[in-house]
């Protein structure tokens, strides 16, 4: 008792340090609490480690400048991923100050990233990774009896009656009322005279009378077997005292010398009555039950079930509901007694049902063989879209505007499991495996739409597909660029004030980033000074010169240029410049990963983790897994994308918004939607260089491999796609890349920052919807 009371004494900073030399072997671990307590200026050597008390925190960063002091410091067996980063950390601005501007970057310290095992610190490893896909979610299962209380929650057994926490008249259960509880309730009442008039099903007739009052208010009651109820009242433990330990006495030598014994009492405790097994589906009245009242509540058990499911946060609604579907109304009437649970009991009873809270927020973590509740929900949508979009071509029962949109939808449940399977597998390989699966996956969400545009408007020879995909493009890249990092600054620098991120690495994302706006805008510049400029309608009248010369609606065809001219000069400057974007992408992956690894210094400890826990964490998604569900969801997501070009056409003809806007907004930025929550995860858990490098990962994907294989493509089977875009999107994305180079130079970011990207990403979708359709729209 003494050793537990003392060790919660923080320990002061010289003996912190005496105690990280003498323990250099080892990683040592500071508790968060504590660190926010005592604050104190860190030195650069000081490690930033997670304690087992936040197993559900995966990323930790270096404290802000009035970080913490003494700590206490204690070790865990696990598995750690050490990133040796500038943007964690506050010994950033120790080591300016120490080497001055030039030697920052050698000043850096190092971030300790926990890890519960090898391969959730493979997963990490490939985030910090430059061309692979950032992914937040977890690709192993832990245990629950190792997650947190607010995990535990979720996926309490609603058979367990626990100590009441809160009140009971809470907002969610008066929601309840009004959503499912008053309903329910009705049919049962309506159910209960008819199985009293069969005289047979009386007693079920009572039962239904209960579980009326019980369902318009479940909460904190409690249905139980009857045999169980009894034996829950007969046995109750005797009163007891508690004698303190010999250690907890103020003075062991006042004790008094001579202690008598304690002498062992017998209680008595009586056998309850022996129950004998119910022979209800012997009875008649059992079919009855089964013939007249079961069906009716089955489906309304159903209907409420499914309903509170896909609303998410009453998903404790929908697992009561599938309790009384499955159990509760197969057991034998007299069986089944409602008791009233009181908040004085301090012990777990398990009981047939009990739920004391109908919403939680929380229920948005939720996942089932580690998808996630919303991806998991979305899935049936998928399967109704394909069905309803190949069966009804002749739009009888649906329009081909609610098609689209439901095609639309479906693609982002399947960018997700493309995303799992991606980082399962990354996780699960070594290093060649990943990059290839990277490399081939990563891009596929948005090629199979692109590619099945093109094809979609070559087939109706209608250049307006074209420009879909050329706006769709430029409109990812405007997002991936300014939208991404900016939602994901704003809402990190809330709840942390001030982010730092490593700006070695950003600076290489931002070259990359002029790189590939240079390479894929180059023909666009070319035609503007070999391009033949033609004007719509020209105002002149002969032998007046008071009158001036107007044009309107001048623009550089290509098309009307010397054929001589394009085949010695645009297309082969097109095929050189889909050579190079992707040669610079291969330098960049060789730069960071292999010749200049320090930027970002990523490597697994030595920590050597507990045998009593490792074997506990089972992988979610096996390799071989992982691929199948790679190429159905690859297979379902062309489909989707075809059915969404294929549907899109009178939204193009018929709607008086710009085709501009609906492209660089719903074709573009829909699909991105996991990965814009991947990085506002990032940024909630103080890794805003990950958030950062989301959005940047994806533009420079875009640029230097989605286009250049959408000119490979295009040159096997000519779609006519032209590499030239048109002057909003050239002078959007130039813009665009200046004001995030400029953001991202003094490697630290805030909400004021993020609110400014957020803005000028707004200024430029105004700008879209206001300007015309393209021509050939």
């Amino acid at each position: 008792m003494s050793d537990r009371k003392t060790s919660s004494v923080p320990v002061d900073a010289d003996s912190l340090r005496r105690r990280s030399a003498a323990q250099d072997s080892s990683e040592i671990y500071v508790d968060p609490e504590q660190h926010r307590r005592f604050p104190r200026r860190q030195s650069q050597t000081d490690r930033i480690c997670v304690g087992p008390q936040h197993p559900e925190l995966g990323t930790v960063t270096t404290p802000s400048p009035d970080g913490s002091v003494a700590h206490f410091c204690h070790y865990t067996p696990k598995c750690y991923l050490t990133v040796h980063g500038a943007g964690h950390g506050t010994s950033a601005r120790t080591g300016s100050s120490q080497y001055g501007e030039e030697g920052w970057h050698d000043a850096t310290t190092k971030t300790t990233i926990r890890a519960d095992n090898e391969v959730e610190a493979h997963r990490e490893a490939n985030n910090y990774r430059f061309g692979f896909r950032k992914w937040k979610g977890n690709v192993t299962e832990k245990p629950i009896g190792e997650r947190s209380d607010i995990t535990k929650e979720l996926y309490a057994d609603i058979s367990l009656v626990k100590p009441q926490e809160g009140l009971v008249v809470s907002f969610g259960n008066i929601v309840y009322v009004f959503l499912f509880g008053w309903w329910i309730s009705l049919i049962y009442f309506l159910v209960c005279p008819i199985m009293f008039l069969t005289i047979l099903g009386a007693p079920y007739g009572k039962l239904c009378w209960k579980l009326a009052l019980y369902f318009i208010w479940p909460f904190a009651k409690s249905i139980e077997k009857a045999s169980d109820a009894m034996r829950s009242s007969i046995v109750k433990p005797p009163k007891f005292e508690v004698i303190p330990e010999e250690g907890d006495t103020e003075d062991k030598e006042s004790a008094p010398l001579l202690v008598s014994s304690p002498i062992a009492v017998e209680i008595p405790i009586p056998e309850p009555p022996v129950r004998k097994a119910s022979k209800h589906w012997c009875r008649v009245s059992t079919y009855v039950w089964l013939l007249l009242g079961y069906p009716v509540l089955a489906v309304a058990h159903s209907v409420a079930c499914v309903l509170s499911w896909l609303l998410i946060f009453t998903i404790p609604v929908s697992k009561m509901n599938a309790r009384t579907l499955t159990t509760v109304l197969l057991m034998a009437p007299e069986d089944l007694q409602i008791h009233r649970q009181e908040k004085t009991n301090i012990c777990e009873i398990r009981v047939v049902l009990y739920c004391n809270r109908a919403f939680n927020v929380h229920y948005c973590k939720y996942t089932v063989q580690g998808i996630n509740i919303f991806a998991l929900n979305l899935l049936p949508l998928v399967f109704i879209t394909l069905i309803v979009g190949y069966t009804d071509r002749e739009h009888n029962y649906f329009s081909a505007e609610t098609k689209f949109a439901t095609a639309i939808t479906s693609i982002i449940p399947l960018s997700y499991y493309i995303g799992m399977g991606i980082a399962s597998i990354s996780a699960q390989s070594n290093f060649a495996v990943g990059a290839v699966v990277n490399a081939t996956f990563g891009s596929i969400t948005e090629m199979t739409f692109y590619i099945t545009a093109l094809l979609q408007g070559y087939h109706a020879n209608n250049k307006c597909y074209e420009e879909i995909v050329k706006a769709a493009l430029t409109g990812t890249i405007l997002g991936c660029i300014l939208f991404i990092p900016g939602i994901c600054m704003i809402i990190g620098g809330i709840k942390h004030r001030e982010q730092r991120f490593n700006s070695r690495s950003a600076g290489v994302s931002s070259a990359l980033l002029f790189i590939s706006i240079g390479g894929v805008f180059a023909p666009t510049l070319f035609s503007k000074a070999f391009g033949y400029l033609v004007c719509e309608s020209c105002t002149n009248i002969p032998n007046n010169t008071s009158v001036p010369f107007i044009c309107k609606d001048c623009h550089y065809d290509m098309s009307r240029t010397d054929p001589h001219l394009i085949l010695a000069h645009i297309e082969p400057l097109v095929y050189t410049i889909s050579v190079l974007l992707p040669t610079a992408y291969l330098i960049g992956l060789i730069f960071t990963l292999k010749t200049h690894t320090h930027i970002y210094d990523i490597h697994i400890s030595d920590g050597q983790g507990d045998p009593a826990h490792v074997g506990h964490h089972v992988v979610l998604w096996s390799r071989w897994r992982a691929l199948t569900v790679l190429i159905v969801a690859t297979v379902l997501m062309a489909c989707c994308a075809d059915l969404s070009t294929e549907n899109v056409k009178p939204i193009l003809t018929n709607s008086s918004i710009s085709k501009y806007f609906i492209s660089v907004t719903v074709l573009a930025m829909v699909p991105e939607l996991p990965e814009i929550v991947n990085g506002i995860q990032f940024a909630l858990q103080n890794n805003i260089s990950l958030s950062l490098e989301v959005g940047s990962c994806i533009a420079v994907q875009v640029c230097m491999i989605q286009i250049p294989l959408l000119i490979l493509f295009n040159a096997f089977y000519d779609v006519g796609f032209v590499l030239v875009f048109s002057d909003i999107h050239l002078w959007a994305s130039i813009f665009s890349v200046i004001v995030v180079n400029y953001i991202f130079m003094d490697g630290k970011c805030d909400y004021f920052q993020g609110t400014a990207l957020v803005v000028v990403y707004l200024i430029l979708l105004a700008l879209y919807f206001f300007a015309p359709s393209p021509r050939s729209c």
